[in-house]
């Protein structure tokens, strides 16, 4: 895959999975400005802490690893997406896309030098195990995680499915730690969940955005239709704790309920490649020779009255698609404000099978608007009185050491000039706290008892009878 495009992009995905997927942005490679003068007094003092570390430190220390350290402490100073991947992370962040990976199932972050579970993935072994968001894993089997860095730590916990690793846990409110014993698996991950709740009214839960998510929608909406047998009257868009994804795959899903050609999001940053315009057209979400699969979407998904619901663990790609279906008063949004993950991560592959994942740009909603360290504010403010997200999972964007500040402030952004849209759309990468989400019983797609939702449907009858007055 990086042989292929020598440049990936990356819009925003949460945290990192113990087995990985990460959200990419395909873009063109484009002419650099020449490099400028390099700093030669930085870099000999550079050099002279490494000769001195070679010659002084307690242990001999191999050239490879000082290297690929400094590397990673000059990146993860930038901010807290930028980071360097080395040949497995970079592999399996490619892998992740496709929706399978191996692992154990969780999203996970760091925090005070411990690794923090952002988020269990259901249907996987740490999700079936009970693990919460907001746990604390401090040792990963006898090793504990305290001085590890993310990437050591999840490569800890991946590994051949049907083998087994010891987790120690730290969990809120529990005066001890506990263990538990997690079977790895292959992590398959369907994004598009769907249920007919009520006659005439469709819910849709798209879970990450992925290389197929956009077909995946287009199934999920015949099937509705043909089970209703009808048009539908309204449909719920889930898009709650969902972590971001594929740039394309959120242009596709927006481009779904969108007229041809809306504006979806567009991008701003430094460099000329880094200036991108995303419509609801073909070539912003197909790959190239596929056949245009939203021209099989069912009559009347254009304009059936919709819900779109968002939390603080809707991040990057989520909020693309939420903020392009609220700038074009296609559909409500409601819940609370989402995480504010507004920036573009760019792949770019090393040729030694490495890469570094680089904040580039800024990303905007068609009317101008930057969700850096804001998120998007829902038209409804909806709270679960069961799962309070800002008291109890306040974690945003604008929390994160070194986040990007927002250049707007309050003010509104200008809206995009025109630009020449990018030869094909990407994938996104976010780093979110989700709230936790309530377990369903197995093969339940959405409780009967999910106040979100159940508002989300009277909001859907009440246009109902306004619309048929």
């Amino acid at each position: 895959m990086a042989g292929q495009y020598g440049k990936m992009a990356l819009a925003g995905f949460a945290g990192l999975l113990a087995g990985f997927a990460l959200t990419l942005n395909f873009s063109a490679q484009a002419d650099k400005e020449a490099a400028a003068p390099l700093p030669v007094k930085e870099l000999r003092a550079f050099t002279d802490v490494f000769a001195r570390i070679k010659s002084d430190y307690v242990e001999p220390v191999e050239d490879k690893k000082l290297i690929t350290e400094a590397i990673n402490g000059m990146l993860s100073g930038l901010d807290p997406h930028s980071a360097y991947l080395d040949a497995e992370a970079f592999k399996d962040l490619q892998v992740g896309t496709q929706g399978e990976f191996g692992g154990l199932g969780i999203e996970v972050g760091m925090e005070d030098g411990f690794v923090k579970v952002v988020s269990p993935i259901e249907d996987t072994p740490a999700y079936k195990a009970g693990l919460k968001s907001g746990d604390l894993v401090i040792k990963l089997d006898d090793t504990p995680v305290k001085g590890m860095n993310l990437n050591d730590a999840v490569k800890r916990m991946r590994g051949k499915p049907g083998t087994q690793i010891k987790l120690t846990i730290m969990r809120k409110g529990d005066a001890k730690p506990f263990v538990v014993t997690l079977t790895r698996a292959v992590i398959k991950i369907r994004s598009v969940k769907f249920k007919l709740v009520e006659p005439g009214y469709g819910y849709v839960r798209v879970t990450q955005f992925q290389e197929h998510t956009g077909e995946l929608l287009v199934e999920a909406l015949q099937k509705l239709y043909k089970e209703n047998k009808a048009p539908l009257k309204g449909l719920v868009l889930d898009l709650r704790n969902d972590p971001g994804g594929l740039l394309n795959g959120a242009v596709a899903v927006s481009a779904a309920f969108l007229k041809p050609d809306s504006l979806v999001v567009y991008t701003d940053g430094r460099a000329e490649d880094s200036k991108m315009r995303l419509t609801a057209s073909r070539e912003n979400y197909l790959r190239p020779m596929q056949v245009d699969y939203l021209k099989n979407l069912p009559d009347g998904v254009k304009t059936v009255p919709m819900v779109v619901l968002v939390n603080g663990g809707s991040a990057s790609a989520s909020e693309i698609v939420a903020g392009a279906l609220q700038d074009h008063k296609r559909a409500v949004i409601m819940g609370t404000q989402t995480f504010g993950k507004g920036s573009v991560q760019t792949i770019l592959p090393l040729g030694n099978e490495t890469a570094i994942k680089l904040t580039t740009a800024r990303y905007y909603t068609p009317a101008g608007r930057s969700i850096q360290a804001k998120g998007i504010e829902p038209d409804i403010k909806v709270e679960d009185p069961d799962n309070p997200t800002e008291e109890d999972f306040g974690v945003r964007e604008a929390d994160l050491a070194k986040h990007l500040e927002n250049t707007q402030g309050e003010e509104s952004r200008p809206a995009d000039p025109a630009r020449k849209a990018p030869e094909k759309g990407g994938k996104d990468d976010q780093d979110s706290r989700r709230p936790e989400a309530k377990p369903l019983e197995p093969g339940e797609v959405v409780s009967k008892n999910d106040y979100q939702v159940n508002q989300a449907l009277n909001l859907l009858k009440g246009l109902t009878i306004i619309q048929g007055k």
